[in-house]
C-alpha cells in the first residue's frame, strides 16, 4: 500500500449525516476515514502537488477551511482532518492526551503525505502544529500558524468570547452559536453572505457537533492540554522550519500583539489580514489565500 493509503479504513457513516453531506457537496475533496493512533479520523483529501496539511481550531472541523481549499487544491495535495474527537473523528477510548495527539499528527502525515508537508494550523490546530514542529521539524517542509494559541504565554481571550464559549458549550443551539460567531468574526453578517448557500449546513453541522457528548469531552481535554497553556519559549526556539504567521487584525481570542511579539522574537514573517478577527480564512478568504500562497511559495 502506498504512503497515501486507502480511501477508507472503514465505511461507517460520518457523524452529522445530512448536514455534513450538504456542507461538502460541492467541495473538491474526498471525505475519507482513516484509523490513526487509535482515532477513527475523518479526513478531507484533494488535489495534486506538494502536500499541505490544514488543522482547524477548537470546536471546529476540517470544513472550516473550505473557503481556501478550493484554491489550494489547484496546485497542492491538500489534507484536512477533523482533530481527534472533534467533527466526525471518533476516539472510542476517550480523547488522547497531548502526546497522543502529536502521535496522531505524525501518523496522519505518514499515511497521507508522499513527502514532508507544510502544516497550517489555526487556533488550537496552530498550537498542535507548533508543538509538533518543535520536536519533529525534520518531518515538515514548513509551518504556518493562523491565529495560533500559546505563542505568548497562556491564552486569555476577551471576556465576551469566554462568555459566548461557555454558553454555547453548556447549551448548544443556533442562538448560542450565532452569539459565539459574532465574537469570532468582525462582521458576522458579511461572513454569512460570503458563505452563501453553505451557511445553512455549516451552522447546522456546528450545532450538531457541539452537542455531541464525545465532542464536548474532546474539546475540554484538547483545550486544557494543548490549546490554552503557553508553549515554552525554549520549545518555540527549537522550530527550525520556515514559519509564517497569519493573523486577523481584530482577533479577540488570540490577540495580534502575541503574533507581533513572536514575529520579533523568532524572525517569523507576519501577514495581518485587515477587516478580520479570529477566522480570517472564512472572513477574508482571498486575502488569506494570498498570505498562504506567499508562505507556501511556488509549487
Amino acid at each position: 500500500m502506498s504512503r497515501q493509503g486507502k480511501a477508507r479504513d472503514d465505511d461507517r457513516p460520518m457523524a452529522g449525516g445530512d448536514a455534513r453531506e450538504r456542507l461538502l457537496a460541492a467541495a473538491p475533496v474526498e471525505d475519507r476515514r482513516l484509523r490513526l493512533a487509535g482515532v477513527s479520523t475523518a479526513v478531507l483529501v484533494g488535489g495534486d502537488g506538494p502536500p499541505v496539511v490544514l488543522l482547524h481550531g477548537q470546536g471546529g472541523f476540517a470544513a472550516m477551511w473550505l473557503a481556501v481549499i478550493a484554491d489550494l487544491v489547484t496546485t497542492h495535495h491538500v489534507v484536512a482532518p477533523d482533530l481527534p474527537g472533534l467533527g466526525a473523528s471518533e476516539a472510542p477510548g476517550g480523547p488522547p492526551d497531548a502526546a497522543g495527539v502529536l502521535a496522531w499528527l505524525g501518523e496522519l502525515i505518514e499515511r497521507t503525505c508522499p513527502e514532508p508537508p507544510v502544516v497550517v494550523g489555526h487556533s488550537l490546530g496552530g498550537s498542535i502544529a507548533a508543538r509538533f514542529a518543535a520536536d519533529h521539524g525534520d518531518r515538515l517542509a514548513g509551518l504556518v500558524l493562523v491565529a495560533a494559541g500559546g505563542l505568548a504565554g497562556r491564552v486569555r481571550p476577551a471576556p465576551g468570547v469566554v462568555r459566548a464559549l461557555i454558553r454555547h458549550g453548556v447549551r448548544p443551539s443556533e442562538r448560542t452559536f450565532l452569539r459565539l460567531f459574532a465574537q469570532l468574526t468582525l462582521s458576522p453578517e458579511r461572513t454569512r453572505r460570503r458563505m452563501g448557500e453553505g451557511w445553512g449546513p455549516f451552522a447546522e453541522y456546528m450545532v450538531d457537533r457541539s452537542g455531541a457528548p464525545g465532542v464536548r469531552r474532546a474539546n475540554r481535554r484538547l483545550l486544557r492540554r494543548l490549546g490554552l497553556p503557553g508553549i515554552p519559549p525554549e520549545d518555540l526556539a527549537r522550530i527550525k522550519v520556515p514559519t509564517t504567521l497569519i493573523w486577523g487584525r481584530h482577533d479577540r481570542v488570540m490577540r495580534l500583539r502575541a503574533a507581533e511579539e513572536a514575529s520579533r522574537r523568532h524572525g517569523w514573517p507576519l501577514h495581518v489580514i485587515e477587516d478580520a478577527a479570529h477566522l480570517p480564512h472564512a472572513e477574508q478568504p482571498d486575502a488569506a489565500v494570498r498570505a498562504l500562497r506567499a508562505a507556501l511559495g511556488a509549487p
